[in-house]
C-alpha cells in the first residue's frame, strides 16, 4: 500500500512549481492555524462556523474560542503533514488530502453563510466583497491542494500485476 504514494515534487519534472505549491500551503496553514488561537480570529470565523451544517456543532459543544482552537489544531496538523510530505510519501498524500478537505469545507460556507451574495448587486452570482470574495479565493487553494494530492498518488495501470506475490 505504501508504494501507492510518492512525494509530489519527485513525481513531476517541474519540481520547483510543485514545491512552491506545497510551501505556500504550509505558510497559509501555519499562519491561519496560529491565528485561530486569538480572540480576534475566533470571532472573525464565528459566523462561518455558526451557520455551517458541517461545523456548527463545534460552537454548541466548545463555544466560540473552543471551536476556533479545534480548527487551529486541524490547520496546524495539516501544515505538519504537508511539511512531512516533503520527506515521506504517505504524508505527501495525507497533507494534500487534509488541505483539500479544509478548502472544500470553507467553500461550503458559500452556501451556508449569510451575506455571501451581494443583495444590492442583484444577489447571487454577485458576491459580496467582505464574505463572498473572501471565500471564493479558496478555489485557488483547493486547486493547489488537488494538484499536490494527484501528484502524491501513484496511478495504477490497467492490467498491472498485483504487488502481492502468488503462492501457487
Amino acid at each position: 500500500m505504501l508504494s501507492s504514494f510518492r512525494i509530489a515534487e519527485r513525481s513531476d519534472p517541474s519540481f520547483w512549481s510543485v514545491a512552491v505549491l506545497r510551501w505556500a500551503l504550509v505558510i497559509v496553514f501555519l499562519w491561519f492555524g496560529c491565528m485561530k488561537f486569538t480572540s480576534y480570529e475566533a470571532h472573525g470565523i464565528s459566523p462561518f462556523i455558526e451557520h455551517s451544517p458541517i461545523m456548527s456543532w463545534l460552537h454548541a459543544l466548545l463555544g466560540v474560542q473552543g471551536a476556533s482552537d479545534v480548527v487551529g489544531l486541524l490547520e496546524l496538523s495539516t501544515a505538519v503533514a504537508l511539511v512531512l510530505g516533503s520527506f515521506i510519501p504517505l504524508f505527501s498524500a495525507l497533507g494534500a488530502a487534509m488541505s483539500c478537505a479544509t478548502f472544500l469545507i470553507t467553500l461550503s460556507f458559500m452556501l451556508s453563510t449569510p451575506g455571501v451574495a451581494a443583495a444590492p448587486a442583484g444577489g447571487f452570482p454577485a458576491i459580496s466583497g467582505d464574505i463572498g470574495q473572501f471565500l471564493l479565493k479558496d478555489v485557488v487553494s483547493l486547486a493547489a491542494s488537488a494538484c499536490l494530492l494527484m501528484k502524491s498518488i501513484v496511478p495504477q495501470t490497467v492490467g498491472a500485476k498485483s504487488p502481492v506475490a502468488s503462492t501457487t
